[in-house]
C-alpha cells in the first residue's frame, strides 16, 4: 500500500452519504491476536519498546496519550518497562530519537506527523530497529512510498467518522450553524474538518436544509497556528462562536480546552465535538458539553504494532483505520443521549453500512 501523507487534500465531493461507527476496536495491523497468543512475547531482557511524543506530551488527553497507552499495554504484557521520551520543541525530535537508539530500543513509536523527518533519518541509520509512526506515512519525498523499509505507518481515515459527526451536528443544531477549526493546516488535521463538512452537506442534501459550516469551507479555514491550549486557540474559538454556532469541533489535541473555556463564558448552549479520544472519558470537565467525539483507535493499533515487533512478526505495510475495520468511529452520546432525536440517531447509524459498502464515498487525502 502506498500513501503520501502530505499530498493536497482531495475535493470534498460525497457520492451519497455516511455511516456511524459508534466505538470499536481497530483491526490489528499485521500482528498476533490480542488474546493468549500475545502471552508468548519474548523475555523481558530481550526486548525494549520505546516511544517519543510530539510537543503535545503524553498527557494531552488525545493522540499522544492514546498512543502511549497502547505502547504501555504492550510493554506490560511483554513484561518489560516502556521507555518514554517527551518532546518540548521541534528541535527535540532528532535528539530524542537518537537518545532512544542509544538506549538500545528494539521498537520505537514516534507519535505524530511532526516527527516524520526525524523518524525517517533514524530508521535509515538503524535498520535493525522497528519504527512505528502514528499519523504519518513517512513519505517525505512524496513518491507514494514509505521512506524506510523498517517504518510502519499507522494512519486513520477519520474523514469517515467525522462525516458522521457532521451529519449528527447538523441535525442536532437548533441555530442551523455549526463550526470547526484546527491547530495547524496539516492533512491529519483537515481530514477531520473535511469529513465534518461533508457530513453537514449531506445532511442538507438529504433533508432539504441549509445548515452552515463556519471555520472550514473545504479548502481553507480557521487555524490557531499551533497545538497548545492558549489565547490564540481561545480567540479562534470565540471568532467562530460569535457567528452563532451551537456545535463546535476543535481539531488539534489540547486546543479543545481553549474552546471549552470560550463556550463556558457564553450565555447560551453550545455542544462540543471531541477528536481522537472520547473526551467524556478522558476529560471529565467536558462531560456537560461534549455531544460526541470522533475517535481514532490509536491505542489499539499502536499496541498491535509493538506486539508484532516483540513477537518477530513486524510488518511495515501501512495500516489505515476505517469505519469498516473499526479503526475510526464516533463515541457514545453519554449525557446527550436523551437530547438527540431518536430518528436522527437512526439515520446516523444507518449511514455506517452505506460507507462501508461504498454507497457513500467520503473524500480525504488518503484517497491519493
Amino acid at each position: 500500500m502506498t500513501i503520501s501523507i502530505r499530498k493536497k487534500l482531495a475535493g470534498v465531493a460525497v457520492v451519497a452519504g455516511v455511516a456511524l461507527a459508534l466505538t470499536g476496536c481497530g483491526q490489528a495491523p499485521e500482528a498476533p491476536n490480542t488474546g493468549d497468543d500475545n502471552a508468548a512475547a519474548p523475555e523481558a531482557s530481550d526486548f525494549l519498546p520505546c516511544i517519543v511524543s510530539d510537543m503535545g506530551g503524553f498527557d494531552d488527553k488525545s493522540f499522544n496519550q492514546l498512543s502511549f497507552e497502547g505502547a504501555e499495554k504492550a510493554a506490560d504484557e511483554i513484561g518489560v518497562p516502556l521507555k518514554p521520551v517527551e518532546s518540548n520543541a521541534e528541535t527535540d525530535y532528532g535528539p530524542n530519537m537518537d537518545s532512544l537508539v542509544a538506549e538500545n530500543c528494539n521498537a520505537i513509536v514516534a507519535v505524530g506527523f511532526a516527527l516524520s523527518e526525524a523518524t525517517v533519518d533514524s530508521a535509515l541509520a538503524n535498520a535493525e530497529i522497528d519504527y512505528i509512526i502514528v499519523d504519518d506515512a513517512a513519505d517525505n519525498d512524496f513518491d507514494g512510498e514509505t521512506d524506510a523499509p523498517n517504518i510502519k505507518p499507522l494512519l486513520y481515515n477519520t474523514a469517515e467518522a467525522a462525516f458522521l459527526a457532521g451529519y449528527l451536528s447538523a441535525g442536532f443544531s437548533e441555530a442551523g450553524k455549526v463550526g470547526t477549526f484546527g491547530g495547524m493546516e496539516f492533512p491529519t488535521v483537515t481530514i477531520f474538518m473535511d469529513g465534518f463538512k461533508q457530513g453537514v452537506d449531506h445532511y442538507n442534501e438529504v433533508n432539504g436544509k441549509s445548515v452552515q459550516v463556519f471555520g472550514w469551507d473545504g479548502s481553507s479555514g480557521s487555524f490557531t497556528g499551533g497545538f497548545e491550549a492558549n489565547q490564540d486557540a481561545k480567540n479562534t474559538a470565540v471568532n467562530i462562536l460569535d457567528q452563532g454556532v451551537d456545535v463546535l469541533m476543535p481539531v488539534g489535541g489540547p486546543v479543545y480546552q481553549s474552546a471549552l473555556q470560550a463556550i463556558k463564558e457564553l450565555d447560551r448552549d453550545v455542544a462540543l465535538i471531541g477528536v481522537d479520544a472520547d473526551l467524556f472519558e478522558t476529560d471529565p470537565n467536558t462531560q456537560d458539553f461534549v455531544l460526541t467525539s470522533v475517535l481514532k483507535q490509536m491505542d489499539v493499533s499502536t499496541y498491535e504494532a509493538v506486539m508484532s515487533s516483540a513477537n518477530g512478526s513486524f510488518d511495515a505495510t501501512p495500516y489505515v483505520g476505517t469505519l469498516e475495520n473499526g479503526g475510526v468511529g464516533i463515541a457514545d452520546l453519554h449525557n446527550f443521549a436523551d437530547k438527540v432525536d431518536a430518528a436522527l440517531m437512526s439515520e446516523v447509524e444507518a449511514l455506517q453500512q452505506d460507507i462501508i459498502d461504498g454507497t457513500i464515498v467520503v473524500k480525504s487525502y488518503l484517497d491519493n
